[in-house]
Order: C-alpha cells, then structure tokens, then sequence
C-alpha cells in the first residue's frame, strides 16, 4: 500500500510539473467480446399481405464463444486494437508481439511521440505484463 501511495504521488508531481503529462499516457486494456452479429428490428422486418401470418421469431440469445480484445488508448481516442486469435493464449511472448504492433503503430502516426519515446504505457499488472521476459523487453 505503501508503493501505491508512492507511485501516486510521483504521478502526482509529474502532472504538475508538466500540464500535457496526461496527452503521453497510452493505456492498455482487454476485455472479452461475445462473438455474434445480432439481428436489428429493420433488418427482420419483411413484407407480409394483410391476411397472412406473422412470422416467428425467436428469441436472440447470446452467443458462448468469447473472444478477447486488446486495446490501447490515449486522451485523444484509440491507438490501437486487435482480438486475440481463437485458441492462442495471451502470454509474455503473445503481449510482447502486441506491443510491436503498437509501437509501430505509434511510428506511423505519432512520428514526434515515436521519435522522442516521450510516452508512458498503463496496464494492470496481469502476468503477461509483469512476467520476467515482458519487463527486459520493456527496459
């Protein structure tokens, strides 16, 4: 509790010290996406005559396969994001590959921010992101 006090207050120094601190966070995410495409109302409908049945419908359910997106972002909107691919695990050699892709991203579209390496990268502290192999690669 200690460390998080600490941390908090460095971050608390650094936003005072510098008012832009928080346009060179880039967060990092993930969340689980239901896979289906549900049907709208406009899309079902369909012309019948006056005398004839209403068709059926049934009642939408969702969908159990799940897939996993991961998700960067700054305080002006998406960087970048991507599903993990059914049946890979997301693991300290998977997330580093992701982080190549951002960081290219970055190079593509932010050359000043890539140029200087002038940002900060927020993730929680899953184990692909505080594995032992994923921290040398961020050093």
């Amino acid at each position: 509790m200690d460390e998080r006090v600490a941390a908090c207050q460095d971050l608390l120094i650094m936003i005072n010290g510098d008012k832009n601190f928080l346009d060179k966070v880039i967060t990092g995410d993930e969340s689980w996406s239901f896979a289906y495409d549900p049907e709208t109302k406009r899309r079902s409908s369909e012309w019948v005559s006056e005398h004839s049945l209403r068709p059926k419908k049934l009642r939408f359910q969702k969908s159990k396969v799940k897939t996993m997106l991961l998700e960067f972002f700054d305080s002006q909107g998406i960087v970048h994001k991507e599903f993990v691919q059914e049946g890979c695990t997301v693991n300290a050699e998977y997330y580093k590959g992701v982080l190549d892709r951002l960081i290219s991203r970055i190079r593509r579209f932010s050359p000043s921010l890539y140029r200087t390496r002038n940002f900060f990268l927020l993730h929680d502290n899953a184990q692909a992101h505080s594995a032992a192999k994923f921290r040398q690669f961020l050093t």
